[in-house]
């Protein structure tokens, strides 16, 4: 008999594309696909079961179908349709408790595939230039997708020392886009003027959407020889862009924003249902973040097809023209860069490498 996997999350454009890949894969015999709300888009030949995982129907689901893998894609910082902030965190955190109760009490279930983010990480002014797996934040999240991220992920962890015979491997990602992208960050770069905190140019890192739904399969399958896929591993594209960067290649102008005001801003924007700018968005914002994939390409034996530069190309293509042609925007983000900070401080500063990066930080 072949494998049965369990996926969630599958209302979700990412959901409904991995359970039609993974139906493809050799060896798996069923695919069952779960969510709360019914896909729009075609699920294939998996059968869809329409459950809300943060109650107990998890458990019976796991035993009717004596399910082995489990691909847990149900958390997210967007809600689907009308739901607010407080259903999106129940769904990621205590839909997540729900999932790995059930899983711990399933004798069928042999692996454990977690959806998770680089935001564990956090953005803070000192910062490592790059972050590995076991880099300890300079300061947690306090709020919005990146707390539910770091619960989500220390839900797992107990769950992996009561389970030790159960493979779990966590994939922390980048900013995902590509030409279907859906996140805050994908809203607020699809803004016709991108506001921005005045003296900061941070560093972002993405990854491709296709290359998010590759590194699933590989997640989510016997490891190939001379790799291992339990763990948790940092999945980005190679290199990085500055925000600066990201607006020329969009054609779209910056506000430059002074940082006590950015949180009105954010409010504002909210206000008007255009863009989730959280607060642990702003810090990205400001901050930036770069994460090390030597254990994505070394341990899980994972290599994007996407750079980080490449991803954010179809990004920008899937979004149409911006306000000002490319060029006019580059100009007048290199003038605003020019200028001195208040108080006499020279002109802002990009930080050290901030555009050069080694294999490690790729």
């Amino acid at each position: 008999m072949g494998k049965v996997v369990l996926v969630t999350g599958v209302a979700r454009q990412l959901g409904g594309r991995f359970v039609r890949r993974v139906q493809r894969e050799p060896g798996v015999d069923r695919v069952i696909a779960v969510d709360a709300v019914a896909p729009s888009h075609p699920l294939g030949d998996a059968e869809f079961v329409r459950a809300d995982i943060r109650q107990s129907a998890l458990a019976r689901i796991l035993a009717e179908y004596a399910v082995d893998t489990v691909v847990h894609l149900d958390v997210s910082g967007k809600a689907l349709g009308t739901a607010g902030r407080t259903a999106i965190k129940e769904t990621n955190v205590i839909g997540t408790m729900q999932l790995l109760g059930a899983c711990q009490k399933s004798p069928t279930v042999q692996r454990l595939v977690v959806k998770s983010s680089t935001s564990v990480y956090g953005s803070a002014p000192r910062d490592p230039a790059v972050f590995t797996e076991t880099t300890p934040p300079k300061s947690l999240p306090s709020g919005g997708f990146a707390k539910d991220a770091v619960e989500v992920e220390g839900y797992v962890r107990g769950f992996a020392r009561r389970r030790p015979d159960v493979a779990v491997c966590v994939l922390r990602f980048a900013n995902i886009l590509g030409p279907r992208p859906d996140s805050p960050l994908a809203d607020y770069l699809s803004l016709p003027v991108l506001p921005t905190v005045f003296g900061y140019d941070p560093r972002l890192q993405f990854v491709h959407e296709d290359d998010v739904i590759d590194v699933l399969g590989i997640a989510a399958r016997e490891p190939r020889r001379g790799t291992l896929n339990s763990g948790t591993f940092n999945i980005a594209g190679d290199g990085v862009l500055l925000l600066s960067q990201c607006s020329r290649r969009l054609g779209r102008p910056t506000v430059p924003v002074l940082l006590p005001a950015v949180t009105w801003v954010g409010s504002a924007l909210r206000t008007i249902g255009m863009t989730d700018f959280s607060p642990e968005q702003i810090r990205l914002l400001t901050h930036g973040r770069v994460v090390s994939t030597v254990q994505m390409r070394e341990t899980l034996g994972f290599r994007p097809e996407f750079t980080t530069a490449e991803t954010f190309a179809e990004f920008a293509r899937s979004r149409g023209p911006g306000l000002l042609p490319p060029e006019t925007v580059g100009r007048a983000v290199d003038r605003l860069a020019e200028l001195p900070l208040p108080g006499g401080a020279g002109p802002r500063e990009r930080g050290a490498g901030a555009v050069q990066t080694t294999h490690g930080a790729r």
